[in-house]
Parts: C-alpha cells; structure tokens; sequence
C-alpha cells in the first residue's frame, strides 16, 4: 500500500466518523460512552459539564455531615464467607469502634464487608456508589450513599471526605484507587495521611516490587516507603489511624458545620 492509498483510507474513514475516537463503548456504558470518544458537538460537551457539575454537587450535599471518614478500598468479587470478606467486615468494626465513619465504594464485597462492620456496632456507615451495567448495585448496610455516573467525580468524594485510607485485596479498580491515593500524598496535594495495605500474603509481592524496581531505579524515593504500611489486624490499623489522624493532624470527631434549613439540609 502507498502512503498516499493510506492517506486516503484514513480520510475516508476521519469522514465517515469525524467527531469520535477509540472504542465504541455504547453498549457498556452508554451515560459516559460518547463522552469518552474524543471531541463531541459543542452543545454536546456543554450540556456534559453542566451534568458534571450537577453531579458533583449532589456528591456535595449529601457528604457533607458525614463526619470524619476513612474509606476502605476492595474487590466487589469477595462472597461472605471468603477470608478477606471477613477481615473486611472487622476493619470497619474497628473503625468504627475508634469514631470513625466508615466509607466504601458501596458496593459489594470487601466493600459491603466494611460496611456491615460499621453497622454491626451501630457506626456510621456510607457508600460512593458507581453506576455500572452487571456486578455494581449498592449494599444494604448504608446509611446514606451517592450513585455517580463517572467515576472521576466518585475517587473525588472517596478521597475529600477521608482522613485515612485501607487498602483490602482487590484488583484493577482497587489498585487505580490506592496508587491514586499514594500519589496525591507524595505530591503534597492532600495531607500525609495514613494508607494501610490490609492483608500481608495479598499485598507482599506488590510491595516488594516497589522496593525491588521502583526504589531502585529511582522512580520512588525512599521517605515515599514510610507511606506503607502492611499488616494483618484490623486493630493495629485502627491504632495507627487514630493515632496519627488524632495526634498528628489534630482533626476531632463530629461535624464543623451547621445544617441550613434554607437549603433544605
């Protein structure tokens, strides 16, 4: 093939299909699919924003009493009886046992095992929900959740509304949230709060590729490893949350802000 036959071919192809790139994904995602395709129509992206921002204050107001949160990151797949269910279920326990409001993806999974542990001691407990087409519905043990569309503005709440962060077991969606996380603390952009990595045989490989490769090929700094902290109990990791949220940053328990009844709050 020449390169002008090629030039053409991607013309004709540029025409038929001029405002859109990437994978159709339509029938997985059809709120965000065309959002997602590259440049739209002007009225198009104007109405999205405006969507966005409608999005983001319904994230808003009903977040903002919640109270101090930590949230807890994991795989939707864990069923009741696996181990890591289990061990979800005592962190929010814990959690909760030390003041805090557990905060979840509020799906399934590890996620409904913190919160379930939140509402076996009576805490409060609150879920981000993502919009999906299969897996993704809310779990019953909330007391109050959002359902958001994008899941931009969802990482958003799960962050600006928690003091500390647990990871449990969990795959791509869990280790997007994590290095998410990490990364906002070693650029400054939230406070070094702490992350704990909840399960040792689980996180171990990971870690250790951080130290192995990351470290050693200087992609990482070495105070960057004092942000990990791996264990096995949920009470060490509600110790070291408490401590160093309480001690560290000064932060008190309960809401600062006052409802308005004009608002309807």
């Amino acid at each position: 093939m020449t390169i002008d036959s090629t030039k053409k071919s991607l013309s004709s192809i540029l025409q038929i299909n001029p405002f859109r790139w990437g994978k159709d994904t339509a029938s997985v995602a059809p709120e965000t699919s065309k959002f997602l395709q590259g440049p739209q129509r002007r009225g198009f992206e104007l109405w999205r924003i405006f969507k966005m921002v409608l999005e983001l204050m319904s994230g808003f107001r009903t977040l903002h009493f919640v109270g101090p949160c930590v949230t807890v990151f994991g795989s939707a797949r864990f069923k009741e009886d696996h181990p890591y269910y289990i061990l979800a279920r005592e962190m929010g326990k814990e959690l909760s046992k030390v003041g805090f409001t557990v905060m979840t993806g509020g799906g399934p999974g590890i996620m409904e095992a913190a919160n379930r542990g939140a509402k076996d001691v009576n805490g409060p407990s609150i879920g981000c929900n993502i919009a999906l087409p299969m897996e993704q519905k809310h779990n019953p043990y909330l007391d109050q959740f959002v359902t958001f569309k994008y899941f931009f503005i969802r990482k958003l709440m799960l962050v600006k509304y928690s003091y500390a962060f647990v990871a449990m077991p969990g795959g791509f969606g869990t280790l997007d949230e994590v290095f998410e996380c990490l990364t906002l603390i070693q650029t400054g952009k939230i406070k070094d709060f702490p992350l704990i990595f909840m399960g040792k045989e689980y996180w171990t490989p990971l870690i250790d590729f951080i130290k192995n490769t990351l470290l050693k090929q200087q992609t990482i700094d070495h105070h960057d490893l004092d942000k990990l902290i791996v264990t096995d109990s949920p009470e060490e990791a509600a110790q070291i949350i408490r401590d160093t949220v309480m001690k560290r940053f000064g932060i008190s328990y309960g809401p600062k802000f006052k409802k308005c009844w004009y608002l309807g709050e």
